[in-house]
């Protein structure tokens, strides 16, 4: 794959710093919304929702567990864009039982994929 801005499988990255490209990394034409976490404040549940809400601005309705987390991130319409990527950073120190946390971004990444009202969009989660 030449990048990960695509709708298509896998929507959940691991890059080991020596595989960053620039041309991996270069945004498609659109607007793009980015959202850089700290896998270091990730390490619980609770951690997990405090990142994602305060860098993906979720709304005041947010419910502060798994399945409003998976209802935000297939939602995002307080945030319009064409393409959404989650970054992790430090995520080796994102909670232990990340099983959960990957299959919420694996099934937005689908989600946004696979939109037959709206092709092209995407929404892709990369782990440093």
């Amino acid at each position: 794959m030449d990048h990960y801005w695509t709708g298509g499988a896998p929507w959940v990255h691991h890059l080991d710093e020596d595989a960053q490209r620039p041309s991996f990394l270069l945004p498609p034409s659109g607007t793009s919304y980015v959202a850089r976490l700290d896998g270091a404040r990730m390490g619980d549940e609770q951690g997990v929702h405090e990142q994602m809400s305060a860098h993906l601005r979720f709304p005041a309705y947010f419910g502060w567990n798994w399945d409003a987390l998976s209802d935000c991130l297939r939602d995002m319409a307080w945030a319009p864009a064409d393409h959404y990527l989650i970054v992790i950073e430090r995520s080796a120190l994102v909670l232990r039982e990340r099983g959960t946390l990957l299959g919420i971004l694996d099934r937005a990444g689908r989600h946004w994929g696979h939109r037959l009202d709206q092709p092209g969009r995407s929404f892709n989660s990369l782990l440093l």
